[in-house]
């Protein structure tokens, strides 16, 4: 089980540093409803994570994921194609960033964050961390790592819930500031928000980049060994 976490902390890093994601969180956290949306917010993102991460090893576990103790041939193959979008997501990223960071947009449905229900708050986090096009493949990598392992299903429940909390923490930093934070918090928040949105394209490049290549060179060690 130590050798599955050693694999899969560094995936779940990368999903807890998702700048889009807390800056929603943030953003949600200055609503009138904000305390109830926050963790709304953060419940429906680990469902999300839960979900997928279960999905995967509901796939890996019987589909002989894990052959003499070394993952199966299959799962360096999808290490391999995830490494490889992970990378084309990362230049294309780096392409688009803008030249000055003060000039960077958020997306559009950012100005609606104020106006959704609680159940769209809910599904916007789901989605946020099941659909994204780093935090995807990313929990897909790290749900095949955890069923290649041929570890017991209880470990691999531990194990996959250890990447979940990790990949978490992103979002819990903010909500605990602003649950904690006092009169101080309103300004913490707001230099985050600040920060993100201005190196958000940046940081994505470079963690797709960074990520990517992690990938990649799993996967080609598993198909050569």
């Amino acid at each position: 089980m130590g050798k599955v976490l050693g694999d899969v902390l560094g995936l779940a890093a990368g999903v807890a540093i998702s700048p889009l994601p807390i800056i929603a969180i943030i953003l949600i956290l200055a609503t009138p409803r904000g305390r109830l949306n926050g963790l709304l917010f953060a419940a429906g993102w680990i469902l999300g994570l839960s979900a997928l991460g279960a999905v995967m090893l509901a796939i890996a576990s019987p589909g002989g994921a894990s052959a003499h103790n070394h993952p199966a041939t299959w799962v360096g193959a999808l290490k391999l194609a995830l490494g490889v979008l992970l990378v084309l997501f990362g230049a294309r990223q780096w392409h688009r960033r803008p030249a000055d960071p003060s000039q960077a947009q958020l997306p559009k449905w950012m100005g609606a964050i104020d106006r959704l229900t609680p159940v769209k708050v809910f599904g916007l986090g789901t989605a946020l961390a099941a659909l994204n096009a780093k935090n995807a493949p990313l929990t897909i990598a790290a749900g095949a790592a955890i069923g290649s392992a041929g570890l017991p299903v209880g470990q691999q429940i531990a194990s996959l819930a250890i990447f979940v909390l990790i990949a978490t923490l992103g979002l819990l930093a903010p909500l605990g500031v602003f649950l904690l934070g006092g009169e101080r918090a309103k300004t913490t928040l707001g230099n985050w928000k600040d920060w993100a949105a201005q190196h958000n394209v940046a940081v994505m490049a470079v963690l797709f980049f960074v990520l990517g290549l992690k990938l990649l060179g799993d996967g080609i060690s598993i198909l050569t060994s």
